[in-house]
C-alpha cells in the first residue's frame, strides 16, 4: 500500500485533485499540503511512497509524480490561471490524470471525473452542441470517460430532456419530507436515522413539530406551484397509521396539491410495511411507492442488520401490488461485503422475477460514518466487491426487464469507483429524482436533517439551507430553521421567478 503525498497550491482545489488520487489508489494512504510553493529542501519519496506536486503558475498549470526507482513524470500547460477558475481546474485535473495514468498504467472507467452529478456536463455539452455522437465525444476527449460511461450520461442526458419537455421546472417547486427513523440501523447506512426502538416515545413529538413547520412553510409558497412529493428517510413507514395520516391530511391542508404530477412515498424496509400504512397512502393519493431489499442474498441481510427476511420482501411486494399501487421501486446495493458475480446475479434473477416498474442499483459507498468502515477494518478477508463488470450485469439485466436508465450520480468512497443509476419504464420514471439530482427545480426539505435547495437564474445558481440532522435539535431549534428557510426564499424570489 503506497502513501501518497500531494503538494499544492490553490487549497480550493484539494477536494478534486485528492478524490482523483484515491481513485488511483484505492485504500492507500493520501496526505494534502497546501503550500505556496514546494519547499526547497522537500525530501525525496521512500519505498512505497508517491509525491504529487500540482501548482497553478503564472504561466499556467504543472503536475509531477515521483516515485523511487521510477523516472519522474511531468505534465504542464500554458494559461492564464486567473481568468477562470472551472477551466484552470480542469486543466489541472487533466494534467494529473495523463501523470497517473503514465505512472500507473491504469485507466478509470470515470476518466478525471470527481464530482456527484456527470450528466450535468452531458447536459450542458448537448446544449453547445444538440448533437449527442459529438457530445460523446467530447466528454471523452475533456474528461477521460471511458465510452460506455460517455453515452450512458449522454443517453440519460437526452431522456431527461424528454421528461422534462412539458415542463418548466422554474415555475414550480417539489418538497421533500424526512422521516429519519427505521426499524435498525444496517451496517452500511450514513444517512441521519435513528432506530425505532429508542425513539418510539419520541415519534408523536416529532409529528407534531414535522407538523408545525409544514404549517409554516405551506403559508410562504401558496402562490407557488408543487409539482412533486417525495416523503423519505430513514424509512417512513416506521411511522403508526395514525402518525403518517396525521402528515398527509397537513401536507394536504398547506400545500395545492391539485396540479401534483407525482406523490413518492419511500416505504422502504419490508419488514416495516403493513396493509393498514398503504391503505393510508391509497387514501391520499400516493402514486409511487419503493420497497427496498437492497440484497435477495439471506446471509447478507442478516450480516448487514436489515432484520428482515428475503421473504419479507417478496411478501411486501405482492401487498403494495394487491392494493393497486402501479409504480413500484425498488433498491439494491452492489459491494455489499461477501457479495460477488453469484450473489449479485441471484439478487438480479430475483428481482427480475417480481417485476419493479423502476429499480435503483446502488454501489456501495463505504463512508466515514458508517459502521461497514469499521467492520471492513475490522474483518480485512472479507471482500467488497464491484467492478464495472457487475454494473454492466445490471444494466443489462435492467433493459431485459423493460427498464431504462434515467437518472445517475455518483459518492465519494464508492466501490469500484463507479455510479448509482435508477432505471424504469419509459412512462414510470420518477420525476422527482431528476428534478432533485440534476438541481432542475427548488426543492423544498422539511424535517431533520432536510436540506432545501433554491435553485435560481434559470439553474444556475443554487442556495442550500440546511435543518439540522439531529432530531432532539430538530424539536428545539425549528424556528431558527424556519429563519433560515425564509432567506433561501428571498433569494428564490429576487433572483427566479417573481411571484
Amino acid at each position: 500500500m503506497c502513501e501518497i503525498e500531494i503538494w499544492l497550491d490553490r487549497q480550493d482545489f484539494e477536494y478534486d485533485l485528492y478524490t482523483l488520487v484515491r481513485a488511483f489508489y484505492p485504500g492507500s494512504r493520501v496526505t494534502a499540503h497546501c503550500v505556496p510553493s514546494m519547499p526547497k529542501e522537500a525530501k525525496s519519496p521512500q519505498k512505497e511512497q508517491v509525491f504529487l506536486q500540482a501548482w497553478c503558475r503564472e504561466a499556467g498549470v504543472y503536475v509531477r509524480y515521483e516515485k523511487e526507482g521510477q523516472e519522474p513524470v511531468c505534465r504542464e500547460a500554458a494559461m492564464d490561471v486567473y481568468q477562470d477558475r472551472r477551466e484552470t481546474k480542469s486543466r489541472l485535473k487533466q494534467l494529473l490524470y495523463q501523470v497517473l495514468h503514465i505512472a500507473t498504467g491504469r485507466t478509470l472507467i470515470w476518466g478525471n471525473l470527481t464530482g456527484i452529478r456527470p450528466v450535468k456536463l452531458a447536459a450542458a455539452l448537448l446544449e453547445e452542441s444538440a448533437d449527442a455522437v459529438q457530445a460523446q465525444a467530447r466528454m471523452e476527449e475533456k474528461y477521460y470517460l471511458d465510452p460506455s460511461k460517455s453515452s450512458l450520461c449522454v443517453e440519460i442526458a437526452l431522456r431527461e430532456k424528454e421528461v422534462l419537455r412539458d415542463l418548466d421546472p422554474q415555475e414550480g417547486y417539489s418538497l421533500y419530507v424526512g422521516i429519519p427513523f427505521c426499524p435498525s440501523i444496517c451496517m452500511y447506512c450514513s444517512f441521519s436515522s435513528y432506530p425505532l426502538d429508542k425513539w418510539k416515545k419520541r415519534i408523536g413529538e416529532y409529528v407534531d413539530t414535522l407538523c408545525r413547520e409544514i404549517r409554516i412553510v405551506g403559508r410562504l409558497v401558496q402562490r407557488r406551484k408543487l409539482h412533486t412529493v417525495y416523503i423519505g428517510g430513514g424509512t417512513p413507514t416506521t411511522l403508526e397509521p395514525a402518525q403518517m395520516e396525521r402528515v398527509l391530511v397537513c401536507l394536504e391542508e398547506c400545500f395545492p396539491m391539485d396540479g401534483l404530477r407525482e406523490f413518492t412515498v419511500e416505504a422502504g424496509r419490508p419488514d416495516s410495511i403493513t396493509r393498514e400504512k398503504l391503505e393510508v397512502f391509497r387514501r391520499h393519493g400516493v402514486t409511487r411507492i419503493s420497497v427496498n431489499p437492497q440484497t435477495m442474498d439471506q446471509k447478507t441481510l442478516d450480516l448487514i442488520g436489515r432484520r428482515h427476511t428475503v421473504e419479507d420482501t417478496r411478501a411486501a411486494y405482492a401487498l403494495v401490488r394487491k392494493l393497486g399501487f402501479d409504480n413500484v421501486n425498488m433498491d439494491l446495493i452492489v459491494g455489499l461485503p461477501g457479495e460477488g458475480v453469484p450473489e449479485i446475479g441471484h439478487t438480479l434473477s430475483q428481482i427480475r422475477k417480481l417485476g419493479p416498474d423502476s429499480l435503483t442499483v446502488h454501489s456501495l459507498a463505504v463512508k466515514r460514518a458508517a459502521r461497514l468502515r469499521l467492520f471492513s477494518e475490522e474483518h480485512p478477508e472479507m471482500s467488497f466487491e464491484n467492478n464495472s463488470q457487475i454494473m454492466a450485469g445490471a444494466e443489462r439485466q435492467a433493459r431485459e426487464m423493460g427498464l431504462v436508465p434515467y437518472y445517475l450520480y455518483r459518492q465519494k468512497n464508492m466501490a469500484g469507483n463507479l455510479e448509482n443509476v435508477g432505471y424504469a419504464r419509459p412512462d414510470k420514471i420518477c420525476l422527482y429524482n431528476i428534478l432533485m439530482m440534476e438541481e432542475k427545480q427548488t426543492i423544498l426539505a422539511l424535517g431533520a436533517g432536510g436540506s432545501s435547495k433554491f435553485v435560481t437564474k434559470g439553474g444556475r445558481t443554487v442556495t442550500r439551507v440546511e435543518n439540522v440532522k439531529d432530531v432532539t435539535h430538530y424539536l428545539e431549534r425549528l424556528d431558527e430553521m424556519i429563519e433560515r428557510k425564509k432567506n433561501g426564499m428571498k433569494i428564490w424570489d429576487e433572483e427566479g421567478t417573481c411571484l
